[in-house]
């Protein structure tokens, strides 16, 4: 079994909780309230600021120039395409370019985003890509499920991010970066397989926490 097989089936219960959050759900069928999906919006383009750093390492501890170069191109289109399309669509929700760069992370997206750095900076190749794929492989998924759903990827509000994220350029990115995972951990001892597990593990539950703070809208509780 690959890895990112077992990685799959061991955490299933885990995984399928991010498809069953109330905000994946209420997305697909419509009823998700704007103002939770506009906070959502604002602290998915800070995480998406320091998720593109992680390109930036993963081309750094890439061992060969196939993988260098990926990394490097999805560090040039996140910062340069999916960013500004991510300013476009945060506009339908009335959110300035100014109210994005003017924004501070909620305590989650603080602690995911340096979670995900940590693991990177300070660990090989293998754990950076445990940290970065929780994110890619389950957006891939709920995408897909959700585009499944009659008139969902035709919604006003969230189609586009239906289209997106069941795209078969985004699937492309998600399998790439699934295969990646595979040829990393090959050869890797047991203990150094269990780490790699626990970071894949910790970052699915921050995906997790992550739905759920856009759904509460929840920042610092000192400043309420």
């Amino acid at each position: 079994m690959k890895f990112s097989e077992h990685l799959y089936h061991k955490l299933q219960p885990i995984w399928r909780k991010n498809h069953s959050h109330p905000f994946v759900k209420e997305m697909g069928d419509g009823t998700l309230d704007p103002d939770k999906f506009r906070f959502y919006m604002v602290q998915d383009y800070l995480y998406l600021i320091d998720y593109s750093k992680l390109f930036a390492l993963g081309a750094v501890k890439a061992t060969n120039l196939e993988d260098m170069g990926t990394f490097s191109s999805l560090l040039d289109s996140t910062i340069n395409e999916e960013m500004s399309l991510h300013r476009q669509y945060a506009s339908r929700f009335g959110i300035s370019a100014e109210e994005l760069e003017a924004a501070e992370p909620s305590p989650i997206t603080l602690a995911y985003t340096h979670y995900m750095l940590y693991s990177a900076q300070n660990g090989t190749l293998a754990e950076l890509v445990a940290a970065l794929l929780p994110c890619m492989w389950s957006y891939w998924e709920i995408g897909k499920e959700l585009n499944e759903i009659p008139g969902a990827s035709e919604h006003d509000l969230y189609g586009d991010w239906i289209k997106m994220y069941s795209s078969e350029e985004f699937g492309e990115l998600a399998t790439w970066c699934i295969r990646l995972m595979d040829k990393a951990a090959n050869g890797k001892s047991e203990e150094e397989l269990l780490k790699l597990e626990n970071i894949f593990l910790n970052t699915t539950r921050f995906e997790y926490m992550f739905w759920d703070v856009a759904y509460n809208k929840e920042m610092w509780p000192t400043d309420e």
